[in-house]
């Protein structure tokens, strides 16, 4: 599994970040977290609204940090 985080590097974006790598830690699941920061390759998602999350190529959030029981809910548990 792959989960990319969208954004420039601002707090949302970095609280994002973070709420993901505590959540995949906590599930115990083998997933690759990336950060995407190049505004041409985030633009290449459609997403013009920062942050936003995209679980194995389909966008799962966007404009907004997602609650730790979405992204729970993404990983399959």
């Amino acid at each position: 599994m792959e989960i990319k985080v969208l954004g420039p590097g601002c707090a949302k974006c970095q609280e994002t970040e973070r709420q993901i790598k505590e959540a995949v830690s906590e599930a115990g699941v083998d997933v690759t977290v990336e950060k995407v920061t190049d505004v041409m390759e985030i633009a290449t998602y459609g997403v013009f609204v920062t942050p936003a999350v995209v679980v194995d190529g389909e966008i799962k959030s966007v404009g907004k940090v997602p609650k730790k029981q979405d992204v729970l809910s993404w990983l399959g548990k």
